[in-house]
């Protein structure tokens, strides 16, 4: 029986009435907080009050709407990125929020020679981890943890979104080993948390769709770290684009017909 059988089919078709998004660094959810009209979520918080967790919620196209963020580090203050807070926030989500779809945007390096440039927006179709290196027999495939993405034809034909796959890992540089399995991947883009928000969204049987706007291109001649810092704006600025056209196609809509 494969993920799309049995009590998963249930899931995708009903009617989408709650999208919860995913979001891992407050520069990128902050842009589509504001088109989209959200607030910020007042006491008593749906989160536990130990956690920096932060959530804005609204109504956009007929949808409930939330956008929920790692927040920042309670020691450094930097985002809380990776894929530790963020599998811990999907799933607390889900259990808080119960959304009908799940969708974790973000930034992303994109690879030119897959035909990745500067803020592309990218849906991914396919999930697998390329720092979870396990060199024993059949814990090797479970490092890599591939699953398969949401189907959505489509959304992705009616808004001609380019697709690819997504390798993840805790790291913004490539070293040569993660190279080498982000390339047996097949990957087209590289982030820091879409695997891990797809493994939650996966044990609970939730539909995902995973929005990816290029940063930088891994494959390039610009250093990583000066490229994404140089791009944040850009790519963010993409998906505030995109997303309002994504939730006004999936509103009402079953899952199975996206």
């Amino acid at each position: 029986m494969d993920g799309w059988t049995g009590h998963v089919m249930k899931k995708t078709s009903r009617k989408t009435t709650t999208t919860s998004f995913t979001i891992s660094m407050q520069a990128e959810a902050m842009p589509l907080v504001q088109t989209l009209q959200l607030t910020e979520e007042d006491e008593p918080s749906v989160f536990p009050k130990a956690v920096p967790w932060k959530k804005y919620s609204g109504t956009h196209e007929g949808l409930s709407v939330h956008v929920v963020v790692p927040g920042k580090d309670f020691n450094l203050g930097v985002d809380s990125v990776g894929t530790v807070p963020v599998s811990m926030l999907t799933y607390a989500s889900i259990v808080s929020l119960h959304p009908d779809l799940i969708i974790n945007a973000g930034t992303a390096g994109g690879f030119q020679s897959k035909g990745a440039a500067i803020g592309d927006v990218f849906v991914a179709t396919q999930f697998a981890n390329h720092d979870r290196r396990i060199p024993v027999p059949v814990f090797d495939e479970y490092g890599i943890g591939t699953l398969g993405a949401t189907p959505i034809p489509n959304l992705v034909k009616a808004l001609a979104l380019k697709e690819g796959k997504m390798s993840t890992g805790n790291s913004l540089d490539m070293t040569p080993e993660d190279e080498e399995i982000i390339k047996a991947n097949d990957a087209t883009i590289k982030d820091m948390e879409g695997a891990a928000v797809a493994y939650v969204a996966d044990l609970f049987t939730v539909p995902l769709i995973a929005l990816k706007a290029v940063t930088d291109i891994v494959d390039g001649s610009k250093p990583t770290v000066e490229e994404f810092l140089e791009n944040m704006s850009t790519a963010a600025a993409a998906l505030s684009a995109m997303v309002p056209r994504v939730l006004k196609y999936v509103s009402g809509k079953k899952i199975a017909d996206l």
